[in-house]
């Protein structure tokens, strides 16, 4: 039998967990009942008074069309992301697990990726694709591809989905290839003793088997196409051209920061949380039924 902890104070267990109560009190709670607070309150253009207006801020909000538009492309960014590098993700993931000479070496370098930090990875992007100066963009412009993301909104989120995606592969990798290696090899040969082929013995066998892990990642690759993906587009494109790129994280930004218009940012924050968990309310109450654990 596995022998239960005793601790010898009733005051040590709180003690252990209250370094990390702290934190998640400081810098998510706190922050978030202020975001609450300010979205009822409208500040003057110097910043010297405020008045409580209610839910002022929120019926202008619902009035923009530039909002719903945000709304949108925030929705088809965050599909395209999460879809791209999922995809991408387990097809290495899968080619990795193989019997390969030096395979260690390429889970390592498929790894390394999720170190740098996503205004680098913009950074980077901007240097291969950039319309005068990137190296890819030479290339595209020898096979007649009209290449100017800093004209075409079209291009732009492309660009933007290509490098969000290619962050965030790594991480989804890592988790694939860990949820493949604990699949039992018995199960898979008894797969193909029964005559089934790879791509047979894939989608019926292996597949299943990594529905807990895919739904894990599905909900993290949502949460980052909403939120993690600011830098980039602030390093890129910031949020053009036209707005092209503007998804409702980089507009409570640019309306907050930018515009000063502190009570719309908060709102704004505030329906953006709200988004992320109905969200992942959802995944959880529907997607999860399809869930084999």
């Amino acid at each position: 039998m596995q022998k239960q902890a005793i601790f010898q104070s009733k005051l040590l267990p709180y003690a252990l967990v209250a370094p990390q109560l702290a934190i998640v009190l400081i810098f998510f709670y706190w922050p978030a009942a202020q975001a609450v607070i300010q979205s009822f309150l409208l500040q003057d253009a110097f910043g010297l008074s405020t008045s409580f207006v209610w839910f002022e801020n929120y019926l202008e909000l619902f009035k923009e069309p530039a909002y719903f538009a945000a709304i949108i492309r925030t929705f088809a960014f965050s599909f395209a992301i999460a879809v791209s590098s999922l995809s991408f993700a387990l097809l290495l993931a899968v080619m990795a697990d193989k019997p390969l000479r030096g395979s260690t070496l390429y889970r390592t370098l498929l790894i390394w990726p999720y170190a740098v930090a996503p205004p680098v990875v913009g950074v980077l992007w901007v240097f291969m694709l950039h319309p005068s100066l990137g190296v890819l963009s030479r290339y595209l412009r020898a096979m007649g591809v009209d290449w100017n993301p800093l004209l075409d909104g079209d291009q732009a989120a492309a660009l933007i989905i290509l490098a969000a995606a290619w962050k965030q592969i790594s991480y989804n990798f890592l988790f694939f290839l860990a949820g493949l290696q604990s699949i039992p090899k018995s199960v898979i040969e008894a797969a193909a003793i029964d005559g089934a082929r790879p791509m047979r013995r894939f989608w019926t066998v292996i597949f299943p088997l990594l529905s807990p892990t895919i739904f894990f990642l599905l909900v993290i690759n949502i949460v980052y196409a909403f939120f993690d993906t600011f830098g980039i587009i602030d390093t890129m494109t910031r949020g053009g051209p036209g707005k092209a790129t503007e998804t409702l994280v980089y507009k409570v930004y640019t309306d907050g920061l930018l515009g000063g218009n502190l009570g719309s940012s908060a709102a704004q924050s505030v329906i953006l949380m709200v988004i992320v968990v109905v969200l992942t309310g959802i995944q959880f109450r529907f997607v999860e039924r399809k869930v084999t654990y």
